[in-house]
């Protein structure tokens, strides 16, 4: 059984969800039930949480999922019709947008092109990054040393989102790990039996390796650039 308080709180978040697909954020949950802090907020969400209504999406920024639906309201909705007819016309049903607020916490493990595998970034640091930006998969983000894939736009300074992967295809561009110990972002091509990276910039030359000392360790999500 569900407080006045939770059960007003769990209808007005999921409104909110068929309404934008955006769940609403504490201030407007605060406001919209009249509480005096946003710490009432957070122990009503506790409490249905706990009670199996609501659930919390992990590394997502204001992300809520309602789970159930207290039973008044939940056979209220089966009762209505499928469809709403105005004026002996039938209005589909409204499609609901995805979410568009979805943030999603990536590990940052350092700079590419350091000079070190990237085991040896790994670390408790880690970015917000739109959820929009990343495909399935695990993702990390790499902050991206030098000029060599200035032509494919990629520049000193950016932060390269990387879906982890041992496979990729010639002309991806890859985060290889060369002879276990230096670390490169280029693009990928195989060639007589060699692995040729190519850089982006012609003042560079492409690298040329045996196949057993390069192993490709993702390859190019997305690209995060800040400005000063």
């Amino acid at each position: 059984m569900l407080t006045a308080k939770q059960r007003e709180l769990l209808v007005f978040i999921d409104r909110r969800l068929e309404e934008s697909g955006i769940s609403p954020s504490f201030e407007e949950m605060k406001d919209a039930l009249d509480l005096k802090s946003k710490s009432g907020v957070h122990r009503l969400i506790s409490a249905l949480e706990e009670r199996g209504f609501i659930r919390r999406l992990a590394n997502r920024a204001r992300a809520l999922e309602v789970l159930k639906q207290p039973d008044d309201v939940s056979a209220s909705r089966a009762a209505a019709p499928a469809n709403d007819a105005v004026g002996g016309v039938v209005t589909p049903p409204r499609a609901v947008p995805a979410p568009a607020n979805d943030i999603i916490d990536v590990p940052l493990h350092g700079r590419i092109a350091a000079g070190a595998p990237i085991e040896a970034f790994e670390g408790h640091q880690s970015m917000p990054v739109p959820a929009a930006l990343l495909g399935s998969g695990e993702h990390y983000a790499l902050e991206v040393s030098g000029d060599s894939m200035l032509e494919a736009g990629i520049l000193d300074g950016d932060y390269a989102l990387v879906k982890k992967t041992d496979t990729a295809r010639d002309g991806e561009i890859v985060v290889a790990l060369i002879r276990n110990e230096e670390a490169t972002l280029k693009y990928l091509r195989h060639e007589h039996g060699k692995i040729r990276l190519d850089p982006a910039n012609g003042a560079y030359d492409p690298q040329i390796y045996d196949e057993s000392d390069v192993v490709v360790q993702g390859k190019l999500a997305g690209l995060l650039r800040r400005y000063h």
